[in-house]
């Protein structure tokens, strides 16, 4: 019975996978217009932020639509296609569920934000306009 459910679930992924893709590819978001000075400042800041994600998880779609609104250069990291990314979401962070935000402070530490609606707030606040 469980490799009904698993088969079931997989096939569903399948399905739905390039579907979601193709909705967030047609749903162009307008990202923030900063000035280049200020746009750079928001590059820089980025360099401390990485998003370890699956490519079509809906809630991972919906945090990388608003790093596009926000303008934002954070690296994606696929959590789900490279293995070296997974383990260390699973070492860092403690569980190997996305959307996970790791930010790095400038001490080598590293605080690990999961939640879809956690880290668009966060992202909001320190980058919104």
């Amino acid at each position: 019975m469980k490799w009904l459910f698993r088969t079931f679930f997989k096939t569903l992924r399948l399905i739905l996978g390039p579907i979601l893709l193709l909705l967030e590819r047609l749903s162009v978001v307008k990202g923030l217009t900063r000035s280049p000075e200020a746009q750079a400042e928001v590059d820089r800041q980025c360099r401390d932020l990485a998003l370890y994600q699956f490519r079509t998880c809906p809630f991972c779609i919906k945090v990388r639509q608003e790093i596009r609104r926000l303008s934002l250069n954070i690296e994606l990291r696929d959590a789900q296609a490279d293995d070296v990314h997974r383990q260390a979401l699973i070492e860092g962070g403690g569980r190997a569920m996305v959307p996970c935000l790791r930010i790095a402070d400038g001490n080598g530490g590293a605080r690990w934000m999961y939640e879809s609606g956690d880290i668009i707030a966060y992202l909001r606040e320190r980058f919104g306009a």
